[in-house]
């Protein structure tokens, strides 16, 4: 295996500079125009024997290069060696992304210079870079001759490091030739080709990483990969197992031998770290440790047994600093154990089986012996900072006592789950560790703290510790210093009063007894409170605190805070807070800045004014009990009323709101809004709201679908003060007349108005007062004349209205058809219920509706032979047209002379006696003709048709393949539940239709 690099050092500025213009006046002057082959120490044998073979032909041109590189060699060698790769990149190929192509285009070689000359000379000049493991660089030009082997492609690995001053890029070449003809053999030697062919070299680019790159590599690798890495090649393997790559020896729960150990520490016997966790035979293994390895100092051990001989040669060990001895039986399980080290620094004893042990170590720092079943722990550590003797079962009262007092310097204490630990022992350490800072005391049932002073702790923890109480707060109040405050599961707890000037953290989780909190502590910055069931009064006064979160605290009734800095407050599930709570969040109620509050589930709410100039965020999600809100927050962008379905008065003055929902407040009947941001309202489903005052300037979309009680007077005074309204919906409002409709003459923009459903007679405020409307909805209008729509198509109302939906109307057949006439200018027209409508013939009457379109624009533009020019004239612009469920049409009669030019969509779905269709519509893509069951005869010349539905219609399979059979363009067609088409048909279809891309048809046969 090779590797393939490039390897450049870029040197300032003015460095390079000069030494670009010396190599282009001296060697790259010469050798503009070849490829270097940059080949291992290991080949210089097979470049001296072609060296030799053409000595002759190339003195005259080696000398002048090889005196060319002495003199670059006075410089950098190494950028010399990449300025002449790149050259002979230059020459020989392209770069393309991550491949190399050589060019066909090769310079010739100078008159007598051949490749074996150019090699022979730079073999020569180089002889002294073995020692120093550079690369060798032979260069060659060759003519090409062929194009076959200027395809040959090389596929480019490349990675780049870079430093400050002296860059380094690394690039990697992996040969990837196309075919196997000239493979390398164990020793890199390739097989010689047939005479006259090229050679895969004369296209190679090869250089071997130096040693020091090597190292520098190697020194990110693991052992796994060290490994792997040594398996390369000799200088690879030499490389990996530089002794720098394994001070750390880590057999962790490998299967090692004790004659292998051997072997490793022989080899490298500077050895710094060996984890023999998990190992077998682990103590012979870590005697020959102790007695092999000198510089050792950091010891890994476990899962198995230590002899007595192991911790008496621990004293050999004289650098070691570090000792892990994990789950292991120590001794024979009776006798003391003994550790004594002048050096050591940091001692674990953790899971271990043991009676005694006896430890003398001056320098020792940190000390573990967690969960050890020892009974007896002598100490002799002085300089002992950190001790964790947690989950000691064995260890009594006096033993812990004992332990503790012989380590004046201690600082941190864990003795949680110590169970035999009481309030004297805690008095002794406070008199004898005047530097305890940490003390983890959980689980510790004995203690209660009473008369214990501990003034210089910071951290302290006492979860699930029994014997604390109320009276133990005022032994806590003398740590004047405490910042971390645990009490999780102190069941006899009832109460907290703490007055810390430093208290950063407190933690109450699962106190059943806990009911009153009250913490004076300024630099107070997390508070968590959960699951205090009988928790009823909070008093927290802090200039730090930001979050605050009391969720599912269904027994809280009074809050006091005094928090300056407070951001959010989070009361979800507080079933017992009341209206008083409103005062202590808006001005003056101590939290100025206030931004998000969250009063979800607070069902003991029932009038919620709000006065703050901070609250951005308010959300009262299933508060039902609510019936009044009133909210004067300027700052106001967001808030949540879902489930509040019993309010009736509601008052956002003023409000930055943006949008705002109260449709799902039913009973709501007062609402009053002053939001210069709002743009939109929706007050859906509010059937009693009568009164609204809203001073919304901004506002562009107003839903009041479904308010019935909206009376003209309102909706005058909401047009006069809402006057940028694009999008207005009075669907289901009855009491609306013709009074209120002209109040929308202050609605320049208005584009959309929905009066579906209404008991409107007379439109004619619409027509006077809307004149830029698009969007025309009339569902369900039943009391409109036939005459009521006559502006429209006779006296050119709405000349902007494209949208119209006359849905489940009442007006007739002919005005019907005179609508459709007239009205060129409509998009999108709905008819759907349409009970009047008899049939849609356009073709009717000699074509007295469309007389003035002439037979030659009949001609011309629905000629199939130009289906693809463009239609000069389009009197109609009707696009879309739905006809659905109109029982009464029979016939739908579509022909040229309609000019349904931009006709793409007809929905003539559920008109059940509907019999024959006969269109001929140019850009005609969709036609739904689902559930025509009475459907007999189908005619189409729609050759843009792309989507054809008959579903459950009866009609004949022949009728079908005669109507597709023009739409050159068809591609979903859904026969299902079509009793005379048969589901084996379906290939004829198919044939008729060759652009059928999908058919959705029944499985069972006809």
């Amino acid at each position: 295996m090779r590797i393939w690099c490039c390897l450049c050092f870029i040197d300032d500025e003015e460095e390079d500079n000069q030494r670009k213009v010396t190599m282009k006046e001296g060697f790259l002057a010469n050798v503009d125009d070849f490829e270097g082959n940059i080949v291992n120490d290991d080949d210089d044998h097979e470049v001296e024997e072609e060296a030799s073979a053409s000595a002759t032909t190339a003195t005259a041109a080696a000398a002048p290069f090889a005196l060319t590189l002495n003199r670059q060699r006075q410089g950098d060698e190494t950028l010399l060696l990449f300025e002449e790769m790149v050259t002979a990149m230059r020459c020989g190929g392209n770069w393309d992304d991550a491949v190399w192509r050589p060019s066909i285009r090769c310079s010739r070689p100078s008159e007598g210079e051949t490749s074996a000359s150019a090699s022979t000379a730079v073999e020569d000049c180089d002889h002294h870079d073995s020692h120093h493991k550079r690369a060798k660089v032979y260069s060659g030009s060759h003519e090409c001759s062929s194009s076959s082997s200027a395809e040959r492609e090389y596929n480019i690995n490349q990675g780049s490091s870079i430093s400050a001053n002296n860059g380094i890029f690394y690039h990697n070449f992996m040969f990837n030739n196309g075919s196997d003809e000239h493979p390398f053999d164990a020793n890199g030697r390739k097989d010689e080709e047939d005479e006259g062919g090229l050679r895969t070299e004369d296209f190679e680019i090869r250089m071997d990483l130096t040693d020091d790159l090597l190292h520098m590599v190697f020194s990110f690798l693991d052992h796994r990969n060290l490994c792997h890495a040594a398996m390369v090649c000799r200088q690879w393997r030499a490389a990996s197992v530089h002794e720098d790559f394994w001070r750390c020896l880590n057999f962790e729960n490998r299967n090692i031998s004790l004659e292998q150990f051997e072997d490793m520490c022989q080899r490298y016997p500077n050895a710094t770290e060996v984890n023999l966790n998990g190992t077998p035979y682990i103590h012979l293994l870590v005697m020959k440790a102790v007695s092999s390895l000198r510089n050792l100092e950091a010891l890994t051990l476990g899962k198995g047994q230590l002899g007595d001989a192991f911790f008496h040669a621990l004293a050999e060990c004289s650098m070691l600093r570090s000792l892990d001895v994990n789950d292991a039986i120590l001794g024979n399980g009776v006798q003391e154990i003994p550790i004594n080290h002048d050096r050591l620094y940091d001692l674990k004893v953790t899971k271990c089986r043991m009676m005694r042990i006896s430890i003398r170590c001056p320098q020792l720092k940190s000390l573990s012996l967690k969960r050890s079943n020892m009974a007896q722990v002598v100490l002799n550590c002085p300089l002992l900072h950190l001790l964790d003797i947690s989950t000691c079962h064995k260890l009594t009262d006096a033993a812990i006592r004992s332990a503790v007092i012989s380590c004046p310097q201690l600082e941190s204490l864990d003795m949680s789950n110590c169970s035999c630990v009481s309030d004297e022992t805690l008095r002794e350490i406070a008199l004898t560790c005047v530097n305890l800072h940490v003390l983890n005391s959980s689980y510790c049932p004995n203690i209660s703290l009473e008369s214990v002073r501990l003034p210089m702790l910071t951290v302290l923890k006492l979860d699930s510790c029994e014997g604390i109480t109320s009276a133990s707060m005022a032994a806590i109040s003398h740590s004047s210093f405490l910042e971390e405050l645990e009490l999780d599961n102190c069941h006899m707890l009832t109460s907290v009063s703490l007055d810390l000037p430093h208290l950063q953290k407190i933690r109450l989780v699962h106190c059943r007894k806990f009911a009153d909190l009250n913490v004076q502590c300024f630099m107070l910055s997390s508070i968590t409170v959960s699951n205090c069931t009988a928790l009823h009064h909070i008093n927290i006064s802090s200039n730090s605190l930001q979050k605050l979160a009391l969720q599912k605290q269904e027994n809280l009734t009074m809050l006091a805070l005094q928090c300056q800095c407070l951001l959010e407050v989070d009361l979800t599930d507080c079933a017992s807070l009341t209206n008083s709570i409103c005062s202590v969040f808006s001005d003056g109620g101590g939290c100025p800045m206030l931004k998000s509050l969250v009063l979800d589930n607070c069902e003991s709410l029932t009038a919620m004014q709000f006065s703050s100039s901070s609250l951005v965020s308010l959300s009262l999600v299933g508060c039902r009990a609510i019936t009044t809100l009133d909210l004067v927050c300027p700052c106001l962008e967001k808030i949540c009323l879902d489930g509040c379905d019993h309010l009736e008065t509601a008052s956002f003055c003023p409000a930055a709101l943006r949008s705002l929902n109260l449709g799902i407040c039913p009973k709501l009947n007062t609402l009053r809004i002053d939001a210069p941001y709002m743009l939109s309202l929706e007050l859906k489903g509010c059937g009693v709201l009568s009164e609204a005052s809203m001073n919304c300037p901004l506002l562009t979309s107003l839903d009041a679908s479904f308010c019935s009680q909206l009376k003209d007077d309102c909706l005058s005074a909401t047009t006069a003060s809402c006057c940028l309204i694009e999008s207005l919906i009075l669907m289901s409002c009855p009491s609306i007349d013709s009074d209120g409709l002209y109040s929308l003459r202050w609605l320049l923009n208005l584009t959309t108005l929905d009066l579906s459903y209404t008991f409107l007679t007379n439109l004619q405020p619409v027509f006077d007062s809307c004149l830029q409307l698009k969007v025309l909805k009339l569902q369900a209008c039943k009391y409109l004349a036939d005459s009521s729509l006559e502006p429209l198509y006779k006296g050119g109302a709405l000349q902007e209205l494209r949208d119209l939906d006359l849905s489940y109307g009442t007006l007739c057949q002919s005005a019907i058809e005179e609508l459709l006439a007239c009205c060129t200018h409509l998009t999108h027209v709905s008819l759907n219920g349409c009970v009047n409508m008899h049939d849609l013939n356009w073709g009717s009457t000699g074509g007295q509706l469309f007389e003035s379109v002439s037979a030659h624009n009949e001609s011309s533009m629905f000629s199939f032979e130009n289906i693809n020019e463009p239609i000069e004239q389009a009197n109609r612009l009707l696009q879309n047209l739905n006809c659905v469920g109109c029982p009464n049409i029979r016939k739908v009669l579509i022909p040229p002379a309609a000019c349904c030019f931009h006709l793409s969509s007809l929905n003539l779905s559920l008109s059940a006696n509907l019999k024959e269709i006969d269109l001929v519509c140019f850009n005609l893509s969709v036609l739904n003709l689902s559930n025509c069951c009475s459907l007999e005869i189908l005619k189409l010349g729609c050759p843009r048709l792309t989507s054809l539905s008959l579903q459950s219609c009866n009609i004949e399979e022949e009728a079908v393949e005669t109507a597709i059979s023009p739409c050159s363009m068809l591609e979903t067609l859904d026969v299902r539940y079509c009793p005379k088409i048969c589901s084996m048909s379906m290939g004829r279809l198919r044939a008729i239709c060759p652009s059928l891309k999908r058919i959705f048809s029944t499985l069972s046969p006809a």
